[in-house]
């Protein structure tokens, strides 16, 4: 195992101590901290040290894909590192989203071949399910709930102009894409109209709440209804939430670790100041209820539990030693990202040991042995889902 250095994206929207506090640094940090990057992404690829120089992850990956990948992963993906790690701390909302499957992945990237990026949905030709797990507790919105549910909350505003989505909404399931292209089809020009008189006729409640949170960072967005739509979930630490193709989500406040196939395809829908492709986000998403975004984690032996996903871009286990359990041993393929969340983590995979602080992390080459974690704290093991 070998060092891995990764950068911090500088979001608006990130904590400013969060992935400080991680790291052991002061805070506030002086400017946002939103991710930490650790991957072979080209947006921000994490780095490792060669004779004193830091070398992208990328380039060792194109450069030696058996070495790194091994033979299995570098087919499979196409000679590159299939996920992404991140350390996510989110201190004001982000945007409503959806991802592509596979297929849609590959068809829009082709359709917009030669388009400005400007007016591109698809930045790549791969599908992006994510797994966030809380660090702290955590606060997102995940997935449609009983759209029974929606109607109530939105007939609660008591604004004749929702009466057409109160309606849909009153039919199941089946209305949702109605709903949905209702609310961002509002006319520009009657957005902060129509979101003044929500505020103002919100009654007490979560989701009037929720609406006067989300309208006061995003006046006059439309997605701050579309929200209401959708599960208002909080996490505790170790709960988790699964985010598959087609499932509109936001993420609200809280860090966690979050694990993602290596894709920057994002449909919004809202919450946002960029741009929203109504046609294309409603052809994206699964109009599906969803009965409960949360998913605990699973143990898999003394010390080790994971979130089992259906995807193989993907695995993450979470590995915690103490006086109980001194030592575990993962006999899991590589590449293999270790992420230190909390106390001191020794790791070794045959190549060398290493010893990780809270908010380090180290990689392994898919010709490490199992791995081997001894030592007092809480790690993150990031590995592609194949086995």
């Amino acid at each position: 195992m070998e060092p891995l250095y990764g950068p911090i994206r500088d979001y608006a929207w990130g904590s400013r101590s969060a992935i400080a506090l991680l790291q052991g640094r002061s805070v506030p940090s002086a400017s946002p901290e939103a991710e930490l990057w650790l991957g072979a992404h080209p947006g921000a690829p994490a780095s490792v040290d060669r004779s004193g120089l830091r070398v992208s992850l990328c380039d060792l990956v194109r450069d030696e894909p058996g070495q790194w990948l091994g033979e299995r992963v570098s087919e499979r993906f196409g000679g590159r590192l299939p996920f992404l790690l991140k350390v996510l701390a989110a201190d004001a909302p982000l945007s409503l989203q959806a991802h592509p499957d596979a297929e849609q992945a590959r068809a829009g990237y082709a359709a917009e071949a030669g388009l400005p990026e400007q007016q591109r949905n698809y930045s790549d030709p791969h599908h992006k399910p994510e797994l966030l797990v809380a660090l702290t507790p955590f606060e997102a919105l995940c997935g449609f709930r009983d759209p029974a549910e929606s109607a109530e909350a939105l007939a609660a505003f008591g604004v004749p102009e929702l009466t057409p989505v109160v309606t849909a909404l009153r039919s199941g399931p089946a209305g949702l894409p109605t709903a949905v292209r209702t609310l961002l089809g509002w006319p520009v020009a009657r957005r902060h109209e129509l979101l003044s008189s929500v505020v103002a006729a919100s009654a007490d409640g979560p989701d009037a709440e929720l609406a006067r949170r989300l309208a006061k960072t995003y006046p006059g967005d439309p997605g701050v209804l579309v929200a209401l739509l959708l599960h208002h979930v909080r996490l505790v630490p170790g709960e988790a939430i699964w985010m598959p193709a087609g499932n509109l989500h936001a993420y609200l406040s809280g860090c966690g670790v979050e694990v993602m196939a290596a894709s920057d395809n994002v449909l919004r829908g809202g919450l946002t100041p960029k741009r929203v492709d109504v046609d294309e986000l409603l052809r994206v998403l699964r109009f599906e209820v969803l009965d409960d975004p949360v998913r605990a984690a699973q143990p898999v032996g003394p010390g080790v539990d994971w979130w089992p996903v259906p995807v193989d871009d993907f695995a993450l286990h979470r590995v915690r030693v103490d006086a109980e359990v001194s030592s575990v041993t993962l006999p899991l393929p590589g590449p293999r990202v270790v992420l230190c969340a909390g106390g001191s983590i020794t790791v070794d995979d045959g190549a060398g040991a290493l010893t990780l602080v809270s908010g380090e992390a180290a990689i392994g080459t898919a010709a490490g042995e199992p791995l081997r974690l001894g030592g007092a704290g809480v790690a993150y093991v990031a590995t592609s889902g194949l086995r």
